[in-house]
């Protein structure tokens, strides 16, 4: 299974899990719109893959909270490519609080970038995928998707909530050609896990190594934290596999840290 000529937007890819999501749907012979908040970083990410080959790639600024930066964003790579066939819904941010001081403005705020993001760039490239007569839709969730974690409220309920956004999305879409899915990743080590572990270390009072040892690798099977490699690989497997056979399924990619 390849992306050869298969037009994706993936958000969030000017660094981390999206970039390299991107580098995989590149190496792929994927056409990818890398879109982030940060255009200069996603021009630039978009430059280096290029090089790289076989597949192309170009940046575009989209804010995925706005609705019209969204539209506008998926229309751009409509108008260079032609169309839209993979949307990858990665765009995410972290803050933690105990929820008796968790300020509403960050509930807001995460549920806007995690869920709103989500539902936004579906409704954007959903038209193009339906006049195809096919489309792959994938989002960021996460263990905690699944789980629960203290400090997490926020983060907790709108990964949760891709589930039912994917599930829904899977039985419009089948009559369409169009299915999604939903990628589970475990703490994988990027600046977002990183930034999260002296704040954890903060609220818990606790050591940044305890944060590490027993509150993020703790329960997988060798203490070892998931690659943005892997997640990349199930990334790829979910927008180039050729039927609805997984479509509104889930994967878990967590070292073992949580089964179903």
């Amino acid at each position: 299974m390849d992306l050869n000529g298969k037009i994706c937007i993936i958000t969030g890819a000017a660094r981390g899990i999206g970039a390299e999501i991107a580098k995989r749907y590149i190496q792929s012979g994927a056409k990818v719109a890398i879109a982030d908040l940060a255009l200069d970083a996603a021009e630039e990410t978009a430059a280096t893959l290029t090089a790289m080959g076989p597949g192309q790639a170009i940046g575009v600024a989209m804010d995925v909270t706005d609705e019209t930066a969204v539209e506008t964003g998926v229309q751009k790579v409509v108008d260079h490519w032609g169309g839209v066939d993979v949307l990858v819904s990665n765009a995410g941010i972290q803050i933690v609080h105990e929820m008796q001081n968790y300020p509403y403005a960050d509930w807001k705020k995460m549920l806007a970038i995690h869920l709103d993001g989500a539902f936004l760039t579906s409704k954007a490239c959903l038209p193009h995928m339906y006049k195809a007569g096919s489309g792959a839709i994938i989002f960021m969730g996460s263990v905690h998707s699944k789980e629960a974690s203290p400090l997490k409220s926020a983060y907790v309920t709108a990964k949760h909530g891709l589930l039912g956004l994917s599930r829904v999305l899977a039985k419009e879409g089948a009559a369409h050609g169009v299915r999604t899915n939903v990628i589970c990743p475990g703490f994988v080590k990027t600046p977002l896990v990183e930034k999260q572990i002296p704040e954890q270390a903060k609220e818990l009072g606790i050591s940044e190594e305890e944060v590490v040892k027993t509150m993020m690798l703790g329960g997988t099977v060798d203490k070892e934290f998931t690659t943005v490699e892997d997640v990349a690989e199930i990334a790829h497997l979910f927008a180039a596999f050729p039927t609805n056979a997984l479509t509104g399924q889930s994967m878990i990619v967590s070292h073992g840290w949580f089964m179903e």
